[in-house]
């Protein structure tokens, strides 16, 4: 009866939030009321999980509690409660709610068009300039993709255009809203805040660009208003192979994450092990694709099966999201985390040594540097190989040969302008992973290891 006397609380501009993460702050309580109108007061009732939020008008509190009743409300993916309070007013201790009320502060102001900005000479009492933000993505371990993008800032409004780019080895991004103060609402919540746990930093300037004009519509711009322009030559956008990201089921987490208001994924409690089973002993190499490899022991009951240790839970799920049903050597391999944290390397004299092999020291990783442009990337296995690292003089014939003598038949062969890197297709998945086993770090001569991934174009 208590329940149902609190939910039939008449509207009031202020309202209760219940069930809170223990950590939340008052910008993320803040974020959940700012697209329904100005909020006016906060006040968190931490020790409890609560909140109370107050907005301008009853109006705005209304709009917002229909809107929640419809679409479940999120602070860091973690659905919370939201009712009419009994209060009509907050009054707040002004000591003790210091905190908020200088956030809130910062908040108005940026509302109604100032920046908080401790230089009074500073403030700019105009209007959002303009409803296109430039992004600037800093630690970007992870890719990060325009429809990472367009998940995370649509939750603010409705977003009409973006186009990605690289700018200084920096993956940056345009984005236009429909309506500037859906831009400002964006920057005001996300600047300085990350899409991936402890990474992908998003740094967020409005442009003095007021109107995008995007010509195609493909992995590094799209105009969402017009569906029907053309997807542009997607082989000169190979020449910078930067901007590709791959979308794995990490980000679409990352994005769910991102449209709760917070931005932070944790692959942090996931354990860095994988348990692969129905290989033959060479296949454990082929996650070198999607992680640095630190260890694998075979098990010793089940030669067909291998614990294989990777640098993070990040790159473990990675590689469990490509690789598994993959067939490999006629067989479907399958990948599962591992409960286990590490894989031990074998004791002096009393475990089989063979069957555990330590690459931690490994040249060949492919992910040690962070920020590598290789964490951009990472596609799913795929017929068409990338290339890169050729040899000087090495041509078309000698590669094909390479690759036809790894047991399978070239369907297609592609140079990119400079002949440092090509695209070559396979007859089957199956035939290409065979070949990037085979022929990744494969010398040939003076030095040069080829490097081979799987790609996103087809010839």
């Amino acid at each position: 009866a208590a329940k149902q006397r609190l939910d039939e609380s008449p509207p009031s501009r202020v309202l209760h939030i219940r069930k809170l993460p223990n950590e939340v702050s008052e910008t993320e309580v803040i974020a959940l009321g700012l697209p329904f109108g100005k909020v006016t007061n906060i006040l968190m009732l931490k020790g409890k999980n609560q909140a109370f939020l107050e907005l301008g008008t009853e109006e705005a509190a209304i709009t917002m509690v229909n809107y929640y009743t419809a679409v479940t409300p999120q602070v860091r993916n973690t659905p919370v409660f939201i009712q009419y309070s009994n209060h009509k007013e907050l009054k707040t201790d002004s000591a003790l709610n210091q905190r908020a009320q200088a956030v809130l502060q910062a908040v108005s102001a940026v509302q109604d068009g100032n920046s908080p900005s401790s230089d009074p000479g500073v403030l700019d009492l105009a209007p959002p300039p303009s409803p296109v933000l430039r992004i600037i993505i800093d630690n970007m371990f992870y890719p990060v993709t325009l429809d990472v993008l367009q998940q995370i800032f649509s939750k603010f409004g409705t977003v009409m255009k973006i186009i990605t780019f690289t700018k200084n080895n920096q993956f940056q991004a345009l984005l236009q809203f429909s309506d500037p103060v859906n831009a400002q609402q964006a920057k005001l919540s996300l600047d300085g805040q990350n899409i991936y746990n402890s990474c992908c930093t998003l740094r967020i300037d409005f442009s003095k660009l007021v109107n995008l004009n995007v010509k195609y519509n493909n992995d590094k711009s799209r105009d969402y208003t017009r569906p029907d322009l053309p997807t542009g030559d997607g082989e000169s956008a190979n020449k910078d192979h930067s901007l590709l990201g791959a979308i794995s089921p990490l980000s679409a987490a990352a994005a769910a994450a991102a449209a709760a208001g917070r931005v932070a994924l944790s692959g942090s409690g996931v354990s860095g092990v994988l348990l692969a089973s129905n290989l033959n002993e060479e296949v454990p190499l082929i996650l070198r694709v999607y992680g640095d490899v630190q260890r694998v022991k075979i098990l010793y009951n089940k030669k067909d099966s291998a614990l294989i240790q990777l640098s993070d839970g990040n790159q473990a799920q990675l590689a469990m999201s490509h690789l598994n049903g993959q067939k490999v050597f006629g067989k479907v391999m399958r990948v599962t985390l591992s409960k286990h944290q590490t894989v031990a390397l074998p004791r002096e004299g009393l475990d089989d040594q063979l069957l555990t092999k330590d690459f931690s020291g490994s040249p060949l990783h492919r992910f040690k540097k962070p920020g590598s442009k290789n964490f951009q990337n990472i596609f799913p296995p795929s017929a068409t190989l990338h290339l890169s690292n050729i040899r000087d003089g090495v041509g078309e014939d000698d590669l094909r040969l390479l690759f036809s003598n790894s047991g399978g038949t070239v369907k297609a062969f592609k140079f990119f302008q400079d002949r440092k890197m090509s695209l070559i297709q396979m007859s089957s998945v199956e035939e290409a992973i065979q070949a990037l086993m085979d022929l990744h770090n494969y010398d040939m001569g003076g030095n040069h290891h080829l490097k081979v991934s799987f790609s996103k174009s087809t010839i």
